[in-house]
């Protein structure tokens, strides 16, 4: 990218039911924005549209037909009208076929203008993985999506809130088969890309810890073999080849000591092993108010010939349509892809 010019980040803004054209209509409400990008939202308009009412904002916006038509002024959105959601069907917090084949399209298109050097990063919004399937796409989320459309074979999750990472062997599988995945060759190829994307974010010599699977981190064997057999070679072979890595380490400390400043990343082995801490540091709900008070953090694609950042959390069906979702991660996301940009 000519750093002299601002990228042109294509936001998908997820499934039209839940908050994600909400907080992507607040995050272009603010002007900082555009102040280092140029945003434009992948969504069908008038879901786009409704969403700018509703949360009591005055952007404007116009369609367009192509990122060249985009003019990226802050108050008015672009808009590439997708056209696929019937605005009088549409119910909020509801799952539904239409509104989950609509965001899937949202998904293709921001990838096939990436992919065609149309715009310069990706940013995804929420999407309901059952809305999606029952629209008969039989996928497991934005992570493995991207990979296939894509083409590519190693790829790994990063989360992030601030210096908070976390990178994943597996995602979007039980835990029986997250066991099954954990192999030397897999934890190998994460702890590269992790080492890969850090030194891309300017972290010179990247501080890698290699979170156990099991208790205790098997302890020597007792509660398993996994570290034995498969992490600690791949642990071995990293180093070998200059990685600054370190592991593995009990799952209930390492966490911890990266908050410290320990680390700058953990190689988690499965979903919710590096899901949990992550939302615990960037999520913080308020019982009195029943509100989110931040809802902060991003999710980052590795391994990808085209950059893609989203927001860290869910559809949030439960305040779609209402206007009072928080806009903290896309915002985070919008950053971050141009961070990687």
């Amino acid at each position: 990218m000519n750093k002299t010019v601002k990228p042109i980040l294509g936001i998908s803004v997820g499934d039209p039911a839940g908050i994600g054209p909400e907080i992507t209509a607040k995050a272009l409400n603010e002007k900082h924005i555009y102040d280092i990008c140029r945003p434009l939202v992948v969504c069908d308009k008038a879901v786009f549209d409704e969403a700018v009412k509703f949360s009591g904002l005055s952007l404007k916006t116009r369609s367009v037909s192509s990122p060249a038509e985009g003019l990226y002024e802050f108050g008015t959105v672009d808009v590439l009208d997708m056209s696929n959601v019937d605005i009088d069907k549409l119910e909020y917090k509801k799952v539904s076929a239409m509104c989950g084949k609509a965001s899937y399209e949202y998904i293709e298109k921001v990838i096939e203008l990436a992919m065609a050097g149309e715009i310069d990063a990706t940013i995804t919004g929420p999407i309901n993985k059952e809305a999606i399937n029952s629209a008969g796409i039989h996928e497991a989320g934005h992570t493995e999506i991207y990979a296939k459309k894509t083409g590519t074979k190693d790829y790994a999750m990063m989360l992030a809130e601030g210096n908070f990472r976390v990178v994943h062997v597996s995602t979007h599988v039980s835990l029986q088969e997250a066991i099954n995945r954990t192999k030397k060759e897999r934890i190998l190829k994460v702890i590269n890309l992790a080492d890969d994307a850090l030194r891309k974010m300017e972290i010179a010599n990247p501080r890698i810890a290699v979170a156990g699977l099991n208790p205790h981190a098997g302890e020597n064997g007792m509660f398993g073999r996994e570290e034995i057999d498969e992490i600690i070679p791949a642990i071995e072979e990293a180093r070998l080849a200059g990685k600054n890595v370190e592991g593995p380490i009990p799952p209930d400390t390492v966490f911890s000591k990266m908050k410290g400043g320990q680390y700058d990343i953990v190689v988690v082995m499965y979903h919710d092993q590096g899901h949990i801490p992550t939302k615990l540091a960037g999520f913080n709900y308020d019982q009195k108010t029943n509100t989110w008070l931040s809802m902060s953090g991003v999710n980052i694609t590795l391994g990808l010939p085209i950059i893609r950042s989203s927001v860290d959390h869910g559809t949030a069906f439960g305040k779609a349509g209402e206007g009072r979702a928080n806009p903290e991660s896309m915002i985070q996301a919008i950053e971050m892809g141009i961070r990687l940009v």
